[in-house]
């Protein structure tokens, strides 16, 4: 049986969701490597819907954040209250502000942020249980809160995000577009991806190291 990982989506989009290319180079290098994966995402509402042309809110609509991840995962998803993590070997959540505004409130809340419930405690149990978590993008900043502090990751070098991480408590290493931070000791992997890079290919290189360190952990 081949090593089986959840994928977390937070909609469809990079200003409102999950990250369109992070998802698809996160599942394309699982599939490469062949490992199975399931996509989960929370059914409820966004926190809002962005004009991705504009780059502006939407005013009066609403969209599910389980309905618009199914986008990305062309249908095969699951809810995320249904997600077991006796039943995989690993976790990995791409970026988007979906992170910070579906899944968290750091967009609005900084240091102060709130973890959905319905996130927090499977990655809570992924965490206790020893197996490796992989975040990108903005996703790092739910460590500290999550997982407590002392525990080292990345989203780049943005001075804002990376002092909110530090207020967690969190222990920010600065890192290139193309490489990944790994604590070992709590097998957690970042990379910045899409917070620093400028190309798919300069993202593309980070995800995938992440990935196949994650592969790496799980043999572990």
């Amino acid at each position: 049986m081949s090593k089986q990982v959840a994928v977390i989506l937070s909609g469809c989009g990079v200003q409102d969701g999950a990250e369109i290319y992070e998802t698809t180079l996160t599942l394309l290098r699982l599939d490469q490597l062949g490992i199975g994966y399931r996509c989960f995402a929370p059914d409820i509402s966004q926190h809002h819907v962005i004009d991705h042309r504009s780059g502006e809110p939407v005013p009066d609509e609403e969209r599910n954040a389980l309905t618009e991840s199914a986008r990305l995962a062309r249908g095969e998803i699951s809810e995320l209250a249904e997600l077991d993590p006796e039943a995989f070997d690993a976790v990995i959540l791409p970026g988007g502000f979906g992170v910070a505004k579906t899944l968290s409130d750091f967009a609005t809340a900084g240091s102060d942020m709130q973890v959905l419930e319905s996130l927090g405690a499977p990655l809570v149990a992924f965490h206790e249980a020893r197996k490796p978590i992989g975040l990108m993008c903005i996703a790092p900043v739910l460590v500290p809160r999550l997982f407590g502090e002392g525990i080292a990751v990345t989203i780049g070098h943005d001075p804002a995000v990376s002092g909110a991480i530090s207020a967690m408590g969190g222990l920010h290493r600065g890192c290139k577009v193309d490489d990944i931070v790994v604590d070992f000791e709590h097998r957690i992997v970042t990379t910045p991806a899409y917070m620093l890079a400028e190309s798919i290919s300069e993202a593309a290189t980070g995800i995938f190291k992440l990935v196949e360190r994650i592969d790496e952990l799980m043999d572990l």
